[in-house]
């Protein structure tokens, strides 16, 4: 029965669907200021309710970066978004700026764990005035055909190097959260071969060594034996979609997963958005609208690199015992030499405890201290890293300027 879960869940949002319309006809019907009834006593509420059900019950897709232009100077400057690199599972996705030249290439490597890399949205925006920017676009997993094959840890590294190999040795790579550890071993893998490298590399929130200030996350996967994960977790793709049978953690698990990691805060936030819909207060609305449109939108990942990353990085801490091995080679970041370090955490993070990103300043001993640096964001949690006010005023520009010092 656990196998068949994915396929049950399937089956009732497909029942749910009518319902779904049905809610957002009542929506127009009652809320709509051309209708008659929209007039009715308590129509407001009435409309609220079924603006809820609607959202509710709906299937949120990847949503778009929506970035058309950014100001350069005094300029305002297009935006054009690029794939320079296609992959099975990932794209990179470059923010063309045409007419504008000389700025620092960046990559951002964002995260492969649930949500699409649009998360990454204002990480983009406040950085492209300043930087040509790249970033990784992972692709779904239920919509890659079972015979393209599967996709392991190794092989999230080598499209590390190959990312960073394309954009070129003027590159400057920022990994968000989860992805820190596959870039760190590839930038390591690269130095050990002679490879160019990145002249700099910016670790944030990320996972580096997570027996330092465990989290509960790190404390629940440490806890459960690797088989419990591919019991409980691991599903089969349903039919109806290109990835039929591919083996996956499916997204509506993560986000199950990350509902009950502040249920209440959850359900303080729509019933606030219901009362915002009842009062009129649109520009509120709008907020939880954006805020849910993207928090909503999930993505499966392939089981392969899943359970790998739980059993490397979580339960056996490989890399920061000097033990992580990559398509048959031995990490060794203490080899990365010629580029510049800079590892910043949240004091409130809850997914990635205070010292587990700072623990790659030790890892990578080749690296001289006039090089290394560490921040800590006092009072921001693990989203406020890479988005946000805080991020935007606290955060980005010591990104920015540690960037400018290297290149």
């Amino acid at each position: 029965m656990d196998a068949l879960l994915y396929q049950i869940y399937d089956w009732q949002r497909a029942a749910m669907e009518p319902w779904r319309l049905f809610a957002q006809a009542a929506n127009e019907i009652y809320g709509h200021p051309d209708s008659p009834l929209s007039y009715l006593p308590g129509s407001r509420n009435v409309a609220a309710a079924f603006d809820l059900m609607t959202r509710l019950t709906q299937r949120y897709e990847r949503p778009d970066f929506g970035i058309k232009s950014v100001r350069v100077g005094d300029k305002e400057v297009a935006v054009r978004e690029v794939y320079e690199l296609e992959k099975p599972f990932c794209r990179l996705l470059h923010f063309a700026k045409p007419g504008v030249s000389g700025q620092p290439k960046v990559i951002l490597f964002a995260p492969l764990s649930g949500h699409h890399a649009t998360l990454l949205r204002d990480t983009v925006r406040t950085m492209l005035p300043d930087h040509d920017v790249f970033i990784t676009d992972w692709i779904d997993a239920r919509e890659i055909a079972i015979t393209v094959g599967p996709f392991h840890f190794d092989d999230y590294v080598a499209y590390v190097r190959e990312f960073l190999g394309y954009v070129g040795r003027s590159a400057h790579a920022i990994s968000v959260c989860q992805p820190t550890v596959p870039v760190l071993a590839a930038v390591s893998l690269m130095a050990a071969k002679g490879e160019p490298i990145p002249r700099t590399l910016t670790l944030m929130g990320g996972p580096i060594d997570t027996r330092r200030s465990p989290t509960a996350v790190n404390t629940f996967a440490k806890n459960r034996p690797l088989s419990w994960f591919e019991a409980k977790v691991i599903q089969r793709v349903p039919m109806r979609y290109p990835g039929f049978m591919r083996r996956v953690y499916p997204g509506f698990l993560q986000f199950a997963g990350f509902v009950a990691m502040n249920p209440d805060r959850h359900m303080e936030s729509h019933l606030q958005y219901y009362h915002h819909l009842v009062e009129g207060d649109g520009e509120s609305a709008e907020q939880h609208r954006r805020f849910y449109d993207e928090y909503n939108a999930v993505m499966d990942l392939p089981a392969e690199y899943y359970l790998e990353t739980v059993e490397r990085v979580f339960q056996k801490h490989l890399l920061p015992r000097g033990l992580l091995v990559v398509a048959g080679e031995r990490v060794r970041p203490e080899l990365i030499k010629g580029a510049a370090l800079f590892t910043i955490e949240g004091e409130l993070d809850d997914i990635s405890g205070n010292g587990q990103t700072e623990a790659a300043q030790s890892l990578c001993k080749g690296i001289p201290e006039r090089d290394k640096q560490h921040f800590l964001a006092r009072g921001v949690g693990h989203y406020g890293i890479f988005s946000g006010r805080k991020y935007r005023e606290m955060i980005y520009p010591r990104v920015r300027d540690f960037i400018a010092k290297h290149s």
